[in-house]
């Protein structure tokens, strides 16, 4: 232990060029037997010393210090779970719907984004409250074949398909072909 005072004492006495055989001197005592308990020794001079020499010897306590374990490789991500499907019959929000046909006079008929479910909203007379119900397919229908060619249904909402165009009549009073 003495051989690390008189090192470190040399050290301080070093000029600039003279100090890395010493260091080294220093390193091979760290790295030799009795390694971990010279190195404290070297920890315990560096702290009275000059900031300089501070630094001269952490330079030699960082290059005798051992390999730090690499890490434990880190567990590999959860697998990524599967995309739960939406249930169909779960309750249905606004977001959920699209408006399709907006009658100002209290009639609004919504189409599910998901699926092929409708609903209207009504007015109640008793309450003065809208209610929202779901329609049956049957009354899908009947309402799409009543309300065909009313000037409420939103356009792009693709809920009306449009009756396919009739060929166009030949004039009165002409034979076709001439």
């Amino acid at each position: 232990m003495q051989e690390v005072n008189t090192l470190v004492e040399r050290l301080r006495a070093a000029k600039y060029n003279e100090r890395e055989s010493i260091k080294e001197e220093l390193l091979a005592l760290c790295r030799g037997p009795g390694g971990p308990a010279i190195r404290e020794q070297v920890d315990g001079s560096r702290r009275g010393e000059l900031l300089e020499i501070q630094w001269e010897l952490e330079e030699v306590l960082e290059r005798s210090a051992p390999p730090k374990p690499q890490a434990a490789a880190a567990p590999p991500p959860p697998p990524p779970k599967p995309e739960e499907k939406p249930d169909p019959n779960r309750p249905l929000t606004s977001k959920d719907l699209t408006l399709v046909y907006d009658d100002p006079r209290g009639l609004l008929l919504h189409k599910s984004k998901v699926g092929d479910r409708w609903f209207a909203t009504q007015v109640d007379p008793r309450t003065q409250q809208p209610q929202t119900f779901e329609l049956h397919p049957q009354e899908v229908a009947q309402l799409k074949q009543q309300l065909a060619g009313s000037p409420y249904w939103v356009l792009g909402s693709g809920a009306l398909a449009t009756p396919a165009a009739a060929p166009p009549k030949a004039p009165v009073g002409r034979p076709p072909g001439r």
